[in-house]
C-alpha cells in the first residue's frame, strides 16, 4: 500500500478524551474514529489489524472443529423470555420495537438464537458433538463507555456455542476450546494467563476467563508463585490462613471508643492487631437484608458474597439505609445482638477474644468469643484474596496479583438454555435427551487495544509481528530524488512478490515528519532509502522495538527483510501463555 493514497489520519496531539494508552494511540494512528459515546468507526489501517485478529481467530476455530455461522444480531424478545434472560439482563441490553410494535433486541450474546437453531435442527445424539461460532457485532448499552474501543457499546466479537451428549463430552470440548484459546493468543504474541472466573450474568457452572497482562488492566487476577494457580479476584481463593498467636481472652466488655468508626481507629485507640477486629456491614439482595462479617484486615467481594447467599443481586447498603436495616449507625455495627441473619467470612471461623462493634455509637466490644457470647454463624468465602495469602492448591505457594485485560471466557453452561428452551434429541437408547452446553467468547476488537496496552513505547504502538497493520514500512527520504525512489519502488515490488505486507510512505513529506508517523503506526520493520546511507550504497533497516540499525544492499534488502518477518513471528508466538487447567 501507498502511503499517499491511503486514509491514514494521523494526529499530533494527545485527544482530550483519551484516558488510556490504546485509546490514545488508537486516535492519533487513524485507525479509529469515535461515532457516537462507545461506538467507533474502523479506518482502513484499523481494519487491517482487526481482520487480522479475526483470521488468527478463525483458523483455531475450524482448526478445533467448531462450524461457522452467521446470527442474526436483531434477536426477537420471545426467545430471551422463554431463556429468562428478557427481564433479568438488565439496561445493558439495547431493546427496540419495530413497526407492528413487536419487541427485539439489539445482541449482546447469542445464547438463545444458537440454542433455537439447535431445537429446530438437531435430532440425533449422532449429530453431537456439535459447536457453532460466528464473527459478529455486538451491543451492550453500557452505562460508562470508555477507554474507546476496550469498553465500548459497538464491539466485533467471536462467541461459540457447543453442544454435547452429556458431562464427559462436554469436558472433552471444553478442553478443545481452551487449548484452542490458548493458541489464538499465542499466535497473536500476546503475553497472557488463563484464570478461573465467576460465570456471571451468562450463567453456567465452571469457567475460565483469558487476561492479556498489562498494567492498565480493568481486572485484578491472583496467582500462585509456585504452581499453575490462577483466578480473577472474583473467584480467587486462598489456602488456610496461618492461625494467629494464642492470647488471654478477657470476659466480653463493652468499651467507650468516642468518634472511631474505621478498623484502623479503632485499632489504634483500643492497642489492638487489626486482625483481631471484625468488621460488619449491611448488604441488600434479591433474597433480602444480611450482615456480612469479615476480619479487619480484609477486604469485601460482591461477587463471592453474593454466591455465597444463593443471590441473584446484591449490593452494600448506603449508610442512612443499612443504619435504618440494622439499627445503629455504621461504624458500630456488630453481630452482639444483631437482628439481621449473619453470614461470616472464613477466616473468622477461628478467631477468638476480637473486637467488634457495640451496636452502639461510640462503643465497641472487646473480648468477643463464638458460642460463650453470641451463637456461631453460617461461615462462607466472602472476602477478597490479599497478597501473600497462601494457595489453595499447593502448600508451598504464595499469591502474588497482577492487572489483566479479559480478552476471552471460556463456560461451561449446563443445562440452563437447553432445558429452558426445549432442546431434545434422540439419545442411544431411543429417548430423547437434552444435551449440555458449552459458551466461549473471544472480544476480537478488544484484542487490539489489549496489544497496545501490552506493546508501546511514548512515541506510539510497537506492533508484534502477528497483528501489525502492515510487517515492513519504507520511508523514502526524498521521492523527488529519482535514483533512491527508483530503488525504493523496486524493493517495494519484491516485499509484495514475496507475499510481504509492505506500506511505502512515498508522501512528500519532511523527514521528520515520517519519522513521527511511522513510531506512531508502530510497524514492526523500517527501512529508510536515502540519506547518507544510501549515498554509500545501503539501505538502513530499523527495528521499531529499538537496538541498532542494520545496513543491507539493495540487493539484499528483499530477502532479508522476508528473512527478519519470518523469524519475529516464529519469536513473538512462542510459549508466552500461562495455563491453570
Amino acid at each position: 500500500m501507498r502511503y499517499s493514497r491511503s486514509l491514514i489520519p494521523t494526529l499530533k496531539e494527545d485527544p482530550g478524551e483519551a484516558q488510556v494508552v490504546s485509546h490514545r494511540f488508537m486516535l492519533r494512528s487513524g485507525m479509529i474514529r469515535q461515532l457516537a459515546s462507545g461506538v467507533y468507526t474502523w479506518l482502513p489501517i484499523g481494519l487491517r489489524v482487526l481482520r487480522k485478529v479475526e483470521n488468527v481467530v478463525r483458523r483455531e476455530m475450524n482448526a478445533a472443529g467448531a462450524q461457522e455461522v452467521l446470527m442474526p444480531a436483531v434477536q426477537p424478545a420471545e426467545l430471551w423470555q422463554e431463556s429468562g434472560r428478557w427481564a433479568k439482563y438488565g439496561p445493558e441490553l439495547l431493546r427496540l420495537k419495530d413497526r407492528n410494535d413487536r419487541a427485539f433486541c439489539f445482541g449482546p450474546t447469542h445464547e438463545e438464537v444458537i440454542t433455537d437453531l439447535a431445537r429446530r435442527e438437531l435430532r440425533s445424539y449422532r449429530q453431537l458433538p456439535a459447536n457453532f461460532y460466528q464473527i459478529q457485532t455486538k451491543f451492550r448499552d453500557e452505562i460508562r463507555p470508555r477507554f474507546g474501543v476496550m469498553r465500548g457499546r459497538e464491539f466485533l466479537m467471536k462467541d461459540a456455542y457447543s453442544f454435547d451428549l452429556d458431562e464427559a463430552g462436554l469436558e472433552q470440548t471444553y478442553q478443545a476450546m481452551f487449548a484452542a484459546y490458548r493458541q489464538i493468543f499465542l499466535n497473536c504474541g500476546l503475553k497472557f494467563r488463563a484464570v478461573e472466573a465467576d460465570t456471571g450474568a451468562i450463567g453456567g457452572a465452571y469457567s475460565h476467563e483469558f487476561h492479556v497482562l498489562a498494567e492498565s488492566g480493568e481486572d485484578v487476577i491472583a496467582f500462585c508463585d509456585h504452581c499453575q494457580y490462577a483466578a480473577n479476584l472474583e473467584k480467587a481463593t486462598s489456602g488456610p490462613l496461618p492461625p494467629l498467636a494464642e492470647v488471654p481472652v478477657d470476659p466480653m466488655a463493652k468499651v467507650s471508643t468516642p468518634g472511631r468508626k474505621s478498623i484502623a481507629e479503632v485499632s489504634e485507640f483500643l492497642g489492638v492487631d487489626p486482625r483481631r477486629t471484625v468488621k460488619a456491614m449491611v448488604v441488600e439482595s434479591d433474597l433480602g437484608a444480611f450482615l456480612l462479617l469479615l476480619r479487619g484486615d480484609h477486604e469485601f467481594n460482591e461477587i463471592k458474597s453474593r454466591n455465597a447467599l444463593g443471590a441473584q443481586w446484591l449490593k452494600l447498603a448506603e449508610p442512612p439505609r443499612a443504619a435504618e436495616l440494622a439499627g445503629t449507625s455504621t461504624g458500630y455495627l456488630g453481630p452482639v445482638g444483631a437482628t439481621l441473619p449473619m453470614v461470616a467470612d472464613l477466616a473468622l471461623e477461628g478467631l477468638d477474644g476480637f473486637v467488634c462493634g457495640a451496636n452502639e455509637v461510640d462503643f465497641h466490644r472487646t473480648g468477643v468469643r463464638w458460642e460463650r457470647d453470641l451463637p456461631r454463624p453460617r461461615f462462607a468465602d466472602l472476602r477478597a484474596v490479599a497478597v501473600g495469602d497462601p494457595c489453595p492448591r499447593c502448600a508451598e505457594g504464595r499469591l502474588e496479583q497482577a492487572r489483566g485485560i479479559e480478552v476471552g471466557h471460556v463456560f461451561k453452561l449446563g443445562y440452563k438454555y437447553s432445558q429452558s428452551m426445549g432442546v431434545a434429541v434422540q439419545g442411544p437408547e431411543g429417548g430423547e435427551v437434552t444435551p449440555i452446553m458449552g459458551c466461549y467468547g473471544i472480544g476480537v476488537s478488544r484484542i487490539v487495544a489489549a496489544a497496545i496496552e501490552q506493546n508501546h513505547d511514548a512515541n506510539g504502538i510497537v506492533w508484534p509481528m502477528a497483528l501489525a497493520p502492515f510487517q515492513v514500512q519504507i520511508l523514502l527520504m526524498n521521492p523527488t530524488d529519482a535514483p533512491s525512489a527508483a530503488a525504493a519502488e523496486t524493493l517495494y515490488a519484491e516485499l509484495l512478490e514475496a507475499g510481504v505486507e509492505v506500506l511505502l510512505d512515498d508522501r512528500d513529506e519532511r523527514p521528520g515528519v515520517k519519522f513521527k508517523d511511522a513510531d506512531l503506526l508502530g510497524i514492526p520493520l523500517r527501512v529508510l532509502v536515502g540519506g547518507r546511507s544510501f549515498k554509500e550504497g545501503m539501505l538502513e533497516v530499523q527495528d521499531r522495538r529499538g537496538g541498532a540499525a542494520e545496513r543491507m544492499t539493495p540487493q539484499e534488502a528483499a530477502q532479508g527483510l522476508m528473512n527478519k518477518v519470518r523469524d519475529r513471528l516464529r519469536q513473538e508466538t512462542g510459549a508466552h501463555g500461562s495455563t491453570t487447567l
